[in-house]
């Protein structure tokens, strides 16, 4: 399996920690070096890592056949997670399993409509039967139309709301029940920074009322449920190359747009997001819910 940046960065920083507990030692005849490791250090590095375990965790990704959901589905599948992969597109989401367990990962493909409730229902039925449980649900899915309020129609905005924010709450209800039922689990909203700030020359206004309303459905769902157990958050990410951003960052003018307006000069890389998922699905995040992270180069800060 090819691992990710993010996934060597995270060995790198393992060793770096173990390196810390050897002790060098001079021998004393010899003068010759050797090392001892520190073991009580050791096993507290070995608990420290072990809070970003998601070994055998079983996850839900909605719009897992393209963008960010296939990059998520392939991370969280290479630390060792059980995946269900759900979208429209069957054939899609079967391509993406066969690669992913011929790397050794374990996922599942699920057709959904995530705004028809009883595709959801059965989606989630499914995972129970296939894996046994629910952990995690990646609330991805979605859609963009790029067009002048003006132009839009009542029939464009209402289909992208649809997706958006009411395929997001049909898919958090039911998972949540099920969460509810074990006492324990994590749900992340995938927001945007257009739920947090107006774009105004890339107009959707569609979208950002949609993710807008996201930002704030992730606050008063983990407000409900923070004593029962159930974790929810939201990542907002800045400009990254998907489907949906591919006209925007393809053009010349487009791409100048975004480098110019984000701090750190350049579109983030879809990898880059696996820190903040790895950190809101597993125990490292014990103590956070209702929280927004925003991945976006700095796009929000000015």
């Amino acid at each position: 399996m090819t691992l990710c940046p993010w996934f060597w960065a995270l060995a790198v920083l393992s060793d770096c920690i173990l390196w810390q507990s050897v002790k060098r030692v001079g021998h004393p005849k010899t003068n010759q070096a050797t090392f001892h490791i520190n073991h009580q250090q050791t096993e507290l590095m070995e608990q420290q890592m072990k809070i970003f375990d998601l070994s055998e965790r079983v996850v839900i990704i909605t719009g897992a056949s393209s963008g960010l959901g296939k990059t998520f589905a392939r991370g969280l599948c290479e630390i060792g997670a059980k995946v269900v992969l759900a979208a429209r597109r069957i054939d899609r989401l079967v391509e993406l399993v066969d690669e992913i367990e011929s790397s050794g990962g374990n996922a599942l493909a699920v057709q959904c409509d995530v705004t028809q409730s009883k595709e959801v229902d059965a989606m989630v039925n499914t995972t129970l039967d296939h894996f046994g449980g629910l952990d995690v649900l990646v609330n991805n899915a979605g859609m963009v139309n790029v067009k002048p309020i003006e132009e839009e129609s009542e029939e464009e905005f209402r289909q992208v709301m649809d997706v958006n924010i009411t395929g997001l709450f049909l898919c958090a209800q039911r998972c949540g029940q099920e969460m509810l039922k074990a006492g324990k689990g994590s749900i992340i909203n995938i927001a945007s920074i257009m739920g947090q700030v107006g774009i105004g020359l890339v107009p959707q206004s569609s979208y950002a009322a949609s993710k807008g309303a996201v930002v704030n459905f992730t606050r008063e769902v983990a407000a409900q449920w923070a004593r029962r157990g159930i974790r929810v958050n939201a990542i907002a990410p800045g400009w990254f190359p998907t489907e949906m951003t591919d006209d925007m960052l393809s053009d010349e003018n487009g791409s100048k747009f975004i480098r110019r307006n984000t701090p750190m000069g350049r579109p983030g890389q879809p990898e880059e997001l696996m820190g903040a998922l790895i950190l809101l699905a597993s125990d490292a995040s014990s103590y956070m819910t209702g929280q927004i992270i925003k991945v976006d180069g700095g796009w929000t800060i000015i």
